[in-house]
């Protein structure tokens, strides 16, 4: 699969070919592969968590119609966690950031729709 999907969405293909195949095990795998590095897990703020198979740093976009996930074309920022001036006494190991934003096809709805 490609792009940023779902567990749920993972697990419904799987389950088409191997019916016998529980929901926990695939959630189980596709965790154990992203604590691995093989595959990116991205913890949606207020939705399901998304998987991909880019394993490299980078930024995503959310669209607040559709709710898919995209990839955000910018440089990651190694150093963006020495920037910050108040720590409140915390170690950074890292960042993800999401945007917010609508995709291109609900933009072209609202603009054939009026």
């Amino acid at each position: 699969m490609t792009g940023h999907v779902s567990a749920d969405e993972v697990y419904d293909v799987i389950a088409a070919e191997r019916p016998n195949i529980s929901r926990a095990t695939v959630y189980r795998n596709l965790n154990r592969l992203a604590e691995m590095g093989k595959i990116r897990k991205i913890e949606v703020p207020d939705g399901a968590d998304r998987f991909e198979h880019w394993s490299h740093k980078h930024y995503h976009v959310r669209c607040e119609k559709c709710g898919r996930i995209f990839d955000v074309d910018m440089p990651y920022m190694e150093d963006l966690e020495a920037r910050i001036r108040d720590t409140h006494g915390f170690d950074f190991t890292g960042h993800d950031i999401i945007f917010s934003g609508v995709c291109p096809a609900y933009k072209n709805k609202a603009d054939v729709n009026g």
